[in-house]
């Protein structure tokens, strides 16, 4: 087979990651309404769990190939706590405070809040681990704040109202915050492929312990809960799994700032999603996220 020229290899490379922008945005700007249909008939704590514990399981056949490579295996216990903890902070804790907020709030809404992660990122960067944030950076995380206060602390009215599950969310983000910091300072050198398929090991483990407590067995058994299964299968598998994978090869073939670019379109797709299931959608929302859209594209601007 003849080897194909350089200029062809290099066209087509901008819209193949073009396209894997797309998907991430797709499926992960899906998984707010994936947990609310999996939510129909698993309790919040199962689809937590239920999403890591199958993430685990599509990463079973990578670490059987892995655990056979003597500098893997010394990789990983080295890094076994730090994977952990990124584990914990970036993967198991979120997918709590996202399944226990669905069952309150809108897809939409958990969608929108969701675009606050890179501004916690930089912010915890400044103040634990010594990051510098310029000053338009830091005009960003202010307007990203100010957005995420029109959406937590307003009621569709424009009163004053705290929502407390909306919180929730935002403390999703803090942890995604502190995950990315994490992973810069602790394993950023490891194949990407290996730290993932290892970060669930230890997560997917805390998670099979937490389901072998509950009945979600005999609710997966159910003929009705079907689609219920199928969404949160989708959310593990591709969410929480495949996608894992495909960030990071948007990297290789673009760019760091590129790939984070699907900050942007997550919001979207959640907001579609929620208007094609009937949720209400207020002025002050559409301004919170506006605001919170803002602040993301002045802290990401190259």
């Amino acid at each position: 087979m003849l080897a194909k020229p350089v200029s062809e290899l290099t066209e087509k490379r901008p819209l193949i990651a073009w396209v894997y922008l797309c998907t991430m945005a797709l499926v992960w700007g899906s998984s707010f309404i994936l947990i609310k249909r999996s939510l129909d008939a698993f309790t919040p704590q199962q689809v937590a769990a239920g999403r890591i514990f199958l993430a685990f399981l599509f990463f079973v056949p990578f670490q059987a190939y892995q655990i056979r490579q003597p500098d893997v295996r010394t990789s990983v216990r080295r890094q076994g706590p730090y994977l952990l903890a990124v584990g914990l902070t970036g993967f198991l804790l979120p997918a709590y405070l996202f399944a226990i907020a669905g069952a309150h709030i809108n897809s939409s809404l958990s969608g929108a809040l969701n675009s606050l992660s890179p501004l916690f990122t930089l912010l915890i960067g400044a103040l634990f681990f010594g990051n510098r944030v310029p000053m338009r950076q830091t005009v960003g995380i202010l307007l990203g704040l100010a957005g995420s206060i029109l959406l937590v602390f307003f009621s569709a009215t424009g009163e004053f109202s705290v929502n407390a599950y909306a919180l929730l969310v935002v403390g999703a983000t803090v942890c995604y915050g502190i995950n990315t910091n994490l992973i810069g300072r602790y394993i950023r050198h490891m194949p990407a492929l290996v730290s993932t398929a290892w970060i669930f090991f230890f997560i997917g483990l805390i998670a099979l312990g937490a389901l072998l407590f509950t009945d979600v067995w005999a609710r997966a058994g159910r003929p009705e809960n079907s689609l219920a299964l199928l969404a949160l299968a989708t959310l593990g598998v591709l969410g929480s799994g495949l996608m894992s994978i495909l960030f990071n090869r948007v990297v290789q073939l673009a760019s760091p700032l590129f790939a984070a670019s699907v900050t942007y379109l997550i919001p979207i797709v959640a907001l579609l999603w929620g208007i094609l299931d009937g949720e209400q959608i207020y002025a002050v929302q559409y301004a919170g996220m506006a605001v919170c859209l803002l602040g993301i594209y002045l802290t990401n601007k190259s």
